[in-house]
């Protein structure tokens, strides 16, 4: 039985939708009423995108409704985690909020915790029951999309593990490491480098985790446009674009993204459905 938490975001195909009815009350909290036409000896996996306190509120409420409906096997989807980015202390003063989150998910006792693309490996470390879904599938669209001459570039060394295995994944597509300098406590971006000295014109796939303000990528394809890059394409499994796509718009020849953090409406941006 799946429980689709958002409506909007169902990456599970099956008919057997359990139905329930959500609102906020008027202070400000999350409610949910789960229809009782379900068989609970049958395992619920509920599904949510979990992008504030509420939707977290939500998945929580949820998971003790079914409880009381006396539903013993419950697992959850959670696509992007919240968080993720916040996987280590920078700066006294800062919570390590991933941690934060996952003790709050760990707390439901789940029988499985399915994430989509995680940060880094700390998230799937402090998970209890978890299963990760990488982001071989989705990059393997994205070259079917841009052709298999394209080289898999590496923003990061953050990112250089993930790009080689996913390289090998598609038998063995050139990798270009690149690397930037980050201010901790601004967090300025400088010192972009591309560690090859000409790429002879060929098509360029960036391939990350999260886009944010799209900062690291705009600066990153100026230092591949100066090493000779031909068309740049961008693809991140979790695409917040909290600035918007008028930057990106005029570097890339398409950006590439999931529906794991929000459905996106742009000419220049494609959204491949995350299917599990």
């Amino acid at each position: 039985m799946i429980l689709n938490l958002d409506k909007n975001f169902q990456p599970i195909a099956s008919e057997n939708q359990i139905e329930f009815q959500s609102f906020i009350f008027s202070g400000g909290e999350p409610h949910i009423k789960i229809s009782n036409n379900f068989d609970v000896n049958l395992t619920v996996t509920i599904t949510h995108r979990i992008n504030s306190f509420n939707d977290l509120g939500l998945l929580l409420l949820a998971v003790d409704a079914l409880r009381r409906m006396n539903v013993k096997t419950i697992q959850a989807f959670i696509p992007y985690f919240p968080a993720a980015r916040q996987d280590r202390l920078m700066i006294p003063g800062e919570p390590l909020s991933v941690k934060v989150y996952a003790d709050i998910i760990n707390n439901l006792n789940l029988d499985k915790v399915i994430v989509f693309d995680p940060h880094s490996e700390v998230t799937p470390a402090l998970l209890n029951n978890v299963e990760v879904m990488y982001n071989y599938d989705f990059i393997k669209k994205v070259i079917e999309n841009i052709g298999s001459s394209a080289k898999l570039i590496s923003p990061d060394g953050g990112a250089l593990k993930k790009i080689y295995k996913v390289s090998e994944y598609l038998g063995g597509i050139e990798v270009v490491e690149c690397s930037k300098s980050r201010d901790v406590k601004t967090g300025k971006l400088s010192g972009f480098k591309v560690y090859n000295d000409d790429l002879q014109g060929a098509d360029c796939l960036i391939v990350d985790d999260i886009c944010d303000g799209g900062g690291t990528f705009i600066g990153l394809a100026e230092a591949l446009k100066s090493k000779n890059a031909g068309k740049l394409y961008l693809a991140v499994s979790h695409g917040i674009f909290s600035k918007g796509f008028a930057e990106m718009n005029a570097i890339f020849e398409k950006v590439y993204t999931t529906n794991s953090f929000n459905d996106f409406e742009e000419e220049k941006v494609e959204v491949i459905k995350i299917e599990y």
